[in-house]
């Protein structure tokens, strides 16, 4: 069975150039040779000898027992067994294999003089810049082709070839030797290009020694080509045998490039590395070379030596013993540095170990201050024995591709086969140290830098998976030590470069390998002990996020509260435009979508694995319920995950609920006894107060029957609901705080700069210019952060999804109050369900409060199709206000028609055309809105009086413009018409406006009064410094209640003057026209009395007073209802009434030309109407004061014409107790629940009250 030697070396000069091995014997016919080996290869019939097969071992182990060669190993006890007897060596090839490798390992832990593999020079070194004039060789990462290097091996390493290095495919931009050869038009390595994938991580190899520091073995020539194994680059490490040998100069350096996260943003540059603990003794820094400023063409070149690196190493080198082998590397990697000017410097730090990258600032070019990327390779036996096998497994997928049919016959086939299983088993004995010392659980994977730079061979980690996973212990020893290395290298990770990716994909591809119905990585991952850690602190959300494996993971974040290196890094510096903003965002959200669809990846494989769905929905439930503190409004954000944390999770969630359908959810699930979620009692719910809660829980639990088994869509479903809760909410408030923030502070800044000429010679001068520089110092910080949080926050994408998700929850929520549904009809069922009443609010409000940012925010989020069920859910409850208790929650809904309203936000416009004319809001919305309009009156809380104002400025707002649609015309007539709700709405008009216009045109006056004190200067010095601020701050304070309430009034006053331009009838009722009249009467001698002129100020539009536009309208409404019983109300004015004002009224309408001559001349007729009325009133007027207290209303003491007794026993006068009605439904003396009909005359008393006033007036009256 001997070996022809000859021919087994012919054969492996042939494959060395596929395998990736450096052969300085490789001639140009040889190759061409190689090129000519598929027209060579035997025909698929004819028969493999034993002779063959052991060649093809022998070749692609690279491997000899017949004698020793430069390039192979010498396998002395194998040729010793076939001198003696070869018959009986082996009983298979699979045997042979496994005796020729394991020879190999054990070979590799007993030499201590020289290292067995050091004959490979493909393996110690793999790849060398043997024609490079700078010594170096960058190799950019193929493309994703030929698939994941975990996917399943099927008899091939990868769909792509060696070719396309050699000018026969697309060439990558780093061409070789051999490529320059076969495609002239490659560029050289001096001028690297940036390869056509951007994304792609790039490689630096150091340089080579200088010639006089090689030993024994020596290099290729320059001469010699440098092919390169397309999809595995091993890792060179230091020789742990003593002195290096040339071939393993360094170690091999990893540069990841910061690429554009898309074609369309700008280049996006890699992280700022970031220091980790120092490595183990046995472990060195792998750094790759710094590099300097350069244009896009050429990224990638160096900088000589600095002396701060110089004076570094020379200290370091004082400290390594001579006899180390650390003493030689060291040395190699000095001489590497100096070795020419033109040259890179390694600015080696061996105390700490540094993950990151060196790329620079945005625009693609390198910056000379980052430092270099480093990863920690163990320099151990291990690590080479790893190198040695991985290669032999790609080599036998490049003998696959090499020749095709040759491979495809049975006995060939099943040849390969067994090497590659050898191959595995042995890397899984040496990565479990069993040929060495056993390895920590804790340790690092020597694996885990192969998988974050993606150059093992393809389908490597599928078969190693595949070999190990049925015994639970050594796939545990293998794959925990892999996982631990990814959660390290993604905790060093940000996205300010894109090496986030790598780990995340890691783990995501290794979670997907699946043997049947099983992932075994996935058992692995919820079986580690921090796989859903219990909580040991209050601050159990952050502990969750921190401690648990995953956790890690889904930290990634673009928040500057959560990462400051990202605003640091894309936010800062005098060049940032708006331009440059957007670009830089939408490029980071591209980071964010590939981040969260790898993280969505490992979450749905755990699911998907049934022995694993339990504890991920353990887990999951478990982020929600230890993260309940985060919809507080004040919460102590140490104690809870961060908003990017939640992010993440939450879009992983709504990936998993998109195809959920409705019907699958069981809407009982909070209620249900083995509820996942933790929903407190003391939760507020939509209706049922906590006893009626209680009550009813009690009762549903009593039939256990009545419960389904909860399963995964409905689970899924409301852990969605929950976490939406949690996540985007806070985030939304935590952004519109920061906008108040930055306001507040730009205020500030402005007031300090303006009024520095008053204090930048006062003593405080010092500390208002330290103030002035904290602010803006503060300002930049939250503008950077606000730039952040667009990019997390104000995504698109997101927000749409959002948008869909509580699309779906309004579906389940309508179809709980009205099975019908979509066909729902209003009013609803007086019933209210009890599984709807005892929802918690928050379903409903966080709708509510989502639109709300949305639409000032982002409304062009809202043309979505999903809007249609959002707009009828607005609508039904806003008329269906007995199903909510809290009217704060309607006052949300109502603020949602508000600010949609075209009048608020013209990009809205569809989205309140759609609300006008559903067919639900025609009929039912105005006197739904009417009926809040006075309902919010009385809400129960204590800021209920100013609250009023805001709720009712946005039904005003929202009336005129249903008023302009014809369609509501209709609902308005006959709101008007019906009288009682009409009439209240018609009494709290006349309350807000005479509160707001009064109160407005109070704080106009003090702001005329400071402003004239301003004037005078000479006055205005003379006054104390501290006077001067106190009426400074007292000015600034009225300009804001001004502007404020002038607003109100404003809006009052028009809906005043449309109304009573359509009807008139309501105004006038008894307990309306007087205080009406009266309200107007006042307003106009504000504007036109005797102290007109105080409400004079400096830019009164600043403050939105329109005092013409104001006076126009109020004699409008005088006009509109001119009739004898409103003259009558106006005359019955003795407070404000006198004709001397109605005739200054008419003399400023003419001077102004406010109104035409017609309209003044009614005015002028009304006023001489009124002036005979009150002639009438002055000739009858008697004198009642002396009545009888039985006869006097008890709350007004004035005379009763209309008594009528009350539910408590009260006799009052009916236009009284009528007009108290208005305001408030209780009976004034015991606050019980009181209503128009519950009230009873007194004919009798009325009686004996007229008789008294006719012996009164001496019988004048009839």
């Amino acid at each position: 069975m001997d070996i022809d030697s000859a021919s087994c070396e012919k054969s492996m000069s042939q494959v060395d150039v596929d395998s990736g091995i450096e052969n300085m014997e490789v001639e140009d016919s040889d190759r061409r040779e190689k090129s000519n080996l598929p027209e060579k290869e035997p025909s698929a019939n004819s028969d493999v000898s034993e002779e063959q097969a052991l060649q093809l071992i022998c070749k692609i182990l690279r491997v000899s027992w017949k004698e020793q060669d430069r390039d192979v190993i010498f396998l002395p006890s194998i040729a010793a067994e076939f001198h003696h007897n070869p018959k009986d060596v082996y009983s298979d090839f699979k045997d042979l294999i496994g005796q020729i490798l394991m020879e190999v390992l054990m070979m590799s832990t007993q030499s201590r003089v020289c290292n067995p593999f050091a004959s490979l020079t493909a393996t110690s070194q793999p790849i060398a810049a043997a024609k490079s004039p700078d010594h170096r060789l960058t190799l950019v990462q193929p493309s994703s082709q030929g698939g994941s290097p975990m996917g399943p091996s099927a008899g091939s390493f990868g769909a792509s070839s060696l070719s396309s290095l050699y000018g026969c495919g697309s060439p990558h931009s780093m061409a070789l030797d051999a490529a320059k050869r076969t495609s002239p038009s490659l560029p050289t390595p001096t001028t690297p290009t940036l390869a056509s994938n951007a994304s792609t991580p790039q490689f630096l190899v150091p340089p080579s020694p200088p010639s006089a520091a090689t030993p024994r073995h020596t290099l290729n020539p320059p001469t010699a080509p440098m092919p390169i194994s397309q999809r595995y680059r091993p890792y060179s490490v230091t020789s742990p045998w003593g002195a290096p040998s040339p071939s393993s100069p360094g170690q091999r350096g990893f540069i990841f490039p910061g690429p554009s996260p898309s074609p369309a943003g700008p280049s996006v540059p890699p992280n700022t590395p970031v220091p980790v603990p120092p490595p183990c003794p046995h472990s060195l820094s792998l750094s790759s070379p710094r590099v300097r400023n350069q244009p896009a063409t050429a990224p990638l070149s160096m900088v000589p030596p600095s002396p701060r690196s110089n004076t570094r190493r020379a200290a370091f080198a004082s400290r390594i013993p001579p006899s180390s082998p650390l003493s030689v590397l060291f040395s190699a990697l000095s001489d590497m540095s100096q070795d020419s000017s033109d040259e890179d410097s390694e600015e080696e730090d061996f105390s700490q170990v540094q993950f990151g990258s060196s790329l620079g600032a945005s625009g693609g070019g390198m910056s000379c201050n980052s430092a270099s990327d480093r990863f920690t390779i163990e320099t151990c036996k291990e690590t080479e024995m790893l190198n040695y096998l991985i290669e032999r497994f790609d080599s036998v997928g490049m003998e696959e591709r090499k020749a095709p049919k040759m491979c495809s016959q049975p006995n060939v086939s099943q040849l390969l086969s067994n090497i590659r299983s050898q191959c595995i088993s042995h890397i899984a004995l040496v990565l479990q140290g069993t040929l060495t010392q056993p390895r920590s659980p804790l340790h690092q994977s020597l694996l885990v830098p192969y998988l974050l730079c993606r150059n093992l061979p393809y389908g490597f980690i599928q078969e190693l998976v595949r070999i190990t996973h049925q015994e639970e212990g050594v796939f545990a020893l293998i794959f925990s030590p892999i996982l631990h290395g990814l959660a390290l290298a993604v905790k060093e990770c940000s996205f300010d470069s894109d090496n986030f990716k790598f780990p995340l994909m890691a783990l995501a591809e290794l979670c997907e390998i699946k043997f049947g119905k099983t992932h075994p990585v996935c058992n692995l991952v919820t079986s580690l002990p921090l796989w859903c850690p219990q909580p040991l602190s209050p601050g159990c959300g952050r502990e969750i996020q921190r401690l648990s494996y995953v956790g890690a993971f889904f930290s990634l974040s673009v928040f500057a509260e959560d990462d400051t290196k990202v605003g640091d890094k894309y936010f800062s510096g005098p060049a940032i435009t708006t331009e440059n903003t957007r670009v830089v965002s939408q490029s980071l959200q591209h980071y964010l979508e590939s981040a969260r669809g790898d993280l969505f990846k490992v979450l749905h494989n755990i699911l998907l694995n049934g022995e694993t769905r339990e504890p991920a929905l353990n887990y999951m439930a478990a982020l929600v319920n230890y993260n309940v503190k985060k919809a507080q409004m004040q919460t102590d954000d140490k104690l809870v995950s961060t908003d990017g944390f939640m992010l993440n999770f939450l879009w992983v969630l709504q990936q998993l609920s998109m195809k959920i359908k409705l019907e699958t959810v069981d809407p009982y699930y909070i209620f249900h006894p083995r509820c996942r979620l933790v929903v407190s009692l003391e939760e507020t719910r939509l209706k049922a107060t906590m006893e009626e809660l209680k009550s009813w829980l009690t009762e549903l639990h009593e039939d256990p029957n009545k419960f389904s088994e909860p399963k995964f869509p409905t689970e899924c479903f409301f852990l969605t609901l929950h976490a939406h809760h949690l996540s985007i909410l806070p985030g939304c408030r935590r952004y519109i705080r920061r906008l108040r923030a930055i306001r507040e502070l730009n205020r500030t800044v402005e007031e300090l700069k303006n009024s520095e000429s008053q204090w930048k010679d006062s003593p405080l001068a010092s500390r208002h210019r330290e103030m002035l520089k904290r602010c803006k110092t503060q300002l930049k910080k939250l503008v950077r952060a606000k730039a952040c949080a667009d990019v997390g926050l104000l995504d698109e994408n997101l927000l749409r999804r959002c948008l869909q998700f509580y699309s779906t929850v309004i579906q389940l929520i309508l179809r709980m109050v009205d099975p019908a549904y979509p066909n729902i009809n209003l009013p609803l069922h007086p019933e209210i369900p009890k599984s709807f009443a005892a929802l918690p609010e928050f379903y409903i409000e966080d709708v509510a409060e989502f639109l709300l940012f949305v639409v000032q925010y982002s409304p062009q989020v809202l043309y979505e199709p999903c809007v249609q069920d959002i707009v009828t859910f607005l609508v039904v409850f806003i008329c269906s206000q007995n199903y909510i208790r809290n009217p704060y929650l309607i006052a949300k809904l109502v603020e949602v028609l508000f600010v949609t309203n075209p009048a608020v936000q013209p990009r809205t416009q569809r989205f309140s055309e759609m609300m006008e004319n559903h067919p639900l809001s025609v009929k039912q919305l105005v006197p739904a809105l009417m009926k809040f309009y006075t309902d919010v009156e009385h809400t129960g809380a204590t800021s209920e009086f100013y609250d009023k104002f805001t709720i009712r400025y946005h039904i005003s707002t929202i009336f005129k413009s249903l008023w302009q649609n014809l369609a509501h015309h209709g609902t308005f007539m006959e709101e008007f018409n019906s009288g009682k709700q009409f009439v209240r709405y018609i009494n709290m008009l006349i309350n807000d406006t005479t509160f707001l216009l009064d109160e407005s045109l109070e704080s106009l006056k003090r702001i005329h009064e400071v402003q004239e004190e301003m004037k005078n200067k000479e006055q205005w010095e003379q006054l104390p410094r501290e006077q001067q601020q106190s009426r400074q701050s007292q000015l600034t304070q009225d300009e804001r209640v001004s502007r404020s309430y002038l607003a109100l009034a404003t809006e009052t006053v028009e809906m005043f003057h449309i109304l009573t331009k359509q009807v008139q009838k309501p105004f006038l009722r008894p307990e309306l026209g007087p205080r009406l009249a009266a309200m107007l009467n006042f307003n106009l001698q504000q504007l036109c009395g005797p102290k007109c002129r105080d409400l004079k100020v400096e830019n009164p539009e600043k403050y939105g007073f329109e005092p013409k536009k104001l006076l126009d309208q109020l004699t409008d409404i005088y006009l509109q209802l001119d009739c004898a019983r409103f003259a009558k109300a106006i005359a019955d004015d003795q407070r404000s009434y006198s004709r001397e004002l109605f005739e200054e009224v008419i003399s400023k309408m003419r001077k102004a030309g406010i109104k035409s001559s017609i309209a003044i001349e009614k005015f002028k007729l009304l006023s001489e109407k009124v002036e005979e009325i009150v002639a009438k009133n002055s000739q009858s007027e008697m004198d009642y004061s002396d009545a009888p207290d039985e006869f006097k209303d008890p709350l007004m003491d004035t005379l009763m014409t209309d008594p009528v007794i009350l539910p408590s026993g009260n006799i009052m006068d009916r236009s009284i107790i009528l007009r108290h009605l208005l305001n408030s439904p209780t009976d004034p003396f015991n606050r019980q629940p009181l209503t128009e009909n519950m009230l009873e005359s007194v004919p009798e008393l009325k009686e004996r009250i007229h008789t008294w006033m006719r012996e009164k007036q001496g019988g004048r009256l009839v």
